[in-house]
């Protein structure tokens, strides 16, 4: 398992002191804001690193948005360029590869970077992005861990840029009623959630998640669904966890976790008991509460969001393109100088989380939050 980083309530909350310096100056508007806001209605992205989820979901839900265009690439496989160029009509001075990639911050066309690499690569990129004068976007998990996380958030705003994590499903409809429900009790007081996140994956495997040292196996990859999910759902942030590894008989990964479950302790007394895993497909969240069961199913799927209420009701909303939404709403409060919804400090109580799931694994018992 990766070394973990302990980290005591005092560090914890005075590392989310100085971010809020962050939020807090954001609240005004920014001399980013006043350069783009009056002449140039769409921010520049240029994604950095061009796989699957580049690929068949960035890249396609920047065709669909309002507030941001596909300007650049970042990419090591130069055979992927031309195509590249030619789908999206991106010039040759907005191709970049991980060597050149510092020289972005010359590049006016591209305002805000969205790192889409290894997990392992997500701290050097998101530094080198914020040294370069231009706004991140991160995708989960942010980074190693919470140290590395604290490093990305004091980055970000040392060079007066936005740092945002690619949690899509904060941005979607179906999610954003369940946190209304949390908010407003609207079935009363809640009593335990029960969320699950995996798929089987192949092996054996040569993908990046499954080499630990490339940030991969199933808590890295998945576990952050069922930790938002939990927290998003109980409506408060939780103070314990204790975990347990349960892997194949023989291991069906040498390298990486393929099942983790977990339990999150809040302090209203309700718990949430979580899975993550690389072995079979499993996507629900599920809400005990006073006046009933609620949740969705799948709840962070591509596409196909699905919830169920009390009473047999549905919870249905219109299909819309997730990342496109996620990263309109992002662009939007790049430009107008604010705060998103999730900052870079949500990425990192995630990511607390996470590295106290690694220690419980690997010495037992609880592990307090705060």
């Amino acid at each position: 398992m990766p070394q973990t980083t302990e980290i005591t309530r005092r560090s914890f909350i005075q590392s989310l002191s100085s971010t809020a310096l962050t939020i807090g100056a954001l609240g005004q508007p920014s001399a980013f804001a006043a350069d783009v806001a009056p002449g140039k209605r769409k921010l520049g992205i240029a994604l950095v690193g061009l796989g699957y989820y580049s690929k068949d979901l960035l890249g396609p839900g920047l065709l669909k948005t309002e507030n941001c265009y596909l300007a650049g690439i970042v990419t090591g496989t130069p055979a992927k360029e031309k195509a590249w160029m030619d789908e999206y009509g991106i010039p040759q001075k907005n191709v970049y590869n991980y060597e050149n990639f510092d020289q972005i911050a010359d590049n006016k066309d591209i305002d805000v970077v969205y790192i889409v690499l290894p997990n392992n690569m997500h701290h050097e990129f998101t530094i080198r992005a914020a040294k370069a004068g231009k706004h991140v976007i991160c995708e989960k998990p942010m980074a190693m861990n919470a140290a590395e996380s604290v490093e990305m958030i004091e980055a970000c705003k040392a060079a007066g840029v936005s740092l945002s994590i690619g949690y899509r499903m904060r941005y979607e409809p179906h999610t954003l009623e369940i946190e209304k429900y949390a908010r407003e009790s609207t079935y009363g007081a809640i009593r335990f959630v029960t969320v699950e996140a995996g798929f089987r994956m192949s092996r054996p495997t040569d993908h990046w998640k499954g080499k630990a040292a490339l940030g991969g196996g199933a808590l890295m990859d998945m576990g952050p669904y069922p930790i938002q999910a939990a927290r998003y759902a109980v409506g408060v942030e939780p103070i314990a966890v204790t975990a347990q590894q349960l892997d194949s008989t023989p291991p069906a990964f040498q390298d990486v976790d393929e099942t983790i479950t977990f339990q999150l302790e809040f302090p209203n007394g309700v718990f949430a008991q979580c899975m993550t895993t690389f072995a079979g497909n499993v996507n629900t969240l599920k809400i005990s509460a006073a006046k009933g069961n609620y949740g969705l199913e799948p709840f962070s799927g591509y596409s196909g969001i699905s919830g169920f209420l009390p009473k047999g009701e549905k919870l249905s909303f219109p299909e819309s393109h997730q990342m496109a939404r996620q990263m309109d709403e992002m662009c939007k409060a790049f430009a107008e100088g604010r705060p998103c919804r999730t900052p870079g400090e949500e990425g990192l109580r995630d990511m607390i989380i996470i590295d106290a799931i690694r220690e419980s694994v690997k010495n037992g018992g609880k592990r307090i939050l705060l």
